[in-house]
């Protein structure tokens, strides 16, 4: 399978700042939020890695801040 073949994914995030990735022929579930990053499958693995660099809960960090 080339890379035009390949299955495409979307990235999500939700409230908590989490990162999925979805088929993007799956509608977005309730309380993911599509940030239109559109690639295959290790395009969207190195996108969220390049960005979600603090795994724990948007929740948690604010109250350690606090």
């Amino acid at each position: 399978m080339t890379s035009t073949d390949a299955p495409r994914y979307r990235v999500l995030t939700n409230h908590e700042g989490q990162h999925a990735l979805l088929p993007a022929t799956v509608p977005v579930p309730a309380r993911w939020s599509d940030t239109g990053f559109l690639g295959t499958e290790a395009e969207c693995i190195d996108h969220v890695d390049a960005r979600w660099t603090d795994l724990r809960p948007l929740s948690l960090r604010r109250a350690l801040e606090e």
